[in-house]
């Protein structure tokens, strides 16, 4: 009976380490949340169940922004640099974490506002007033093309690549390109006025709206895709550092900075339906695949929080390193 119960126990244990195993090769890689820690120049691994650091990676100097592949096991870093301008793109193994390779850009410089669509890495190359691609499968850069503005920083793309808009701070202007298929087919450039300092910038899950913080007016404005014009402005009461679409598209989140806020808007109705009060300046966020949680990196003091969009209950913290900025998450 001794060696059944034995071979029982061992015949669990495979079955256990199999299972896991299939977990990885066949789903998603293990849950987490990867945070640019800007002056540290690096990133670090954030476990969401425990919000304790599992590991860290050096990147390049000043590094902004960052997503996470579909399976989930690698991320991708814009190292914007800090006095002299950055030129390369990071890309990190989560499981190890270890840096695959440096991707060097070349002329582009300043790459920030990156967004990863069918497998591909666009980018804005905001020194070059341009956005670019880079694609991980040939380790190359296979399309650039020019905004003709100034301060191209940040990145907003339909979920078909046919569609981008870069928010261009020194020109106040959304550049709009329509692509006939996924670039670098058949292409359409509209400049669309908005109002001051134009930074903060995401499109809705249904590509017809985009939004967009006026850092200079304590606003968030909205751009109707198919008239390619503004239709409305909605005053925030402070400075919209991000403006990110919760996963369903129903609200708008607004990270604060003057009064270390998040602010909830109905996209609908387009009124303020929370705001909640931070224990730090919010700046980058992520959201659980559901919406009903965000992880905001947040400085003064320095942390990262997991936040219950449904209550308002900060329900965890984590100090990742200095400054930290761009977040994603996967697997939660």
């Amino acid at each position: 009976m001794r060696v059944k119960s034995t071979t029982s126990g061992l015949l669990v244990l495979v079955s256990i380490v199999i299972f896991s195993g299939m977990f990885e090769v066949f789903g998603q890689a293990k849950p987490a949340i990867v945070v640019l820690n800007k002056n540290d120049n690096d990133l670090a691994i954030v476990d969401p169940a425990s919000m304790k650091v599992t590991g860290r990676v050096p990147v390049g100097e000043g590094p902004h922004e960052v997503m996470i592949s579909d399976d989930g096991k690698t991320a991708f870093v814009a190292n914007y640099g800090a006095q002299t301008p950055g030129n390369t793109l990071s890309i990190i193994d989560i499981a190890s974490a270890k840096e695959l390779r440096r991707v060097d850009l070349g002329p582009l410089l300043r790459p920030h506002g990156i967004q990863l669509i069918g497998g591909k890495l666009y980018f804005t190359a905001e020194v070059n007033r341009a956005i670019a691609r880079y694609d991980p499968a040939t380790n190359r850069v296979d399309w650039i093309m020019g905004t003709g503005q100034n301060a191209s920083h940040m990145i907003a793309g339909s979920s078909d690549q046919k569609a981008f808009y870069t928010a261009n701070i020194g020109s106040e202007t959304v550049t709009m390109f329509r692509f006939q298929n996924v670039p670098p087919a058949g292409s359409t450039i509209t400049q669309i006025a908005v109002g001051k300092q134009p930074e903060a910038i995401d499109i809705s899950p249904d590509g017809k709206e985009v939004w967009i913080g006026l850092n200079a007016e304590n606003a968030a404005e909205i751009i109707d895709t198919a008239t390619a014009k503004s239709v409305a402005k909605l005053p925030l009461g402070g400075r919209p550092y991000r403006v990110r679409f919760t996963p369903d598209g129903k609200t708008v989140l607004n990270t604060i900075l003057q009064t270390k806020e998040m602010v909830l808007v109905d996209a609908a109705s387009r009124k303020e339906v929370r705001r909640i009060k931070l224990e730090s300046t919010p700046l980058g966020v992520a959201f659980s695949r559901d919406g009903k949680t965000a992880f905001i990196t947040a400085v003064q003091p320095d942390v990262v929080l997991k936040v219950n969009l449904e209550t308002g209950e900060v329900t965890g913290r984590v100090e990742t390193g200095k400054v930290p900025d761009g977040i994603a998450v996967t697997g939660i």
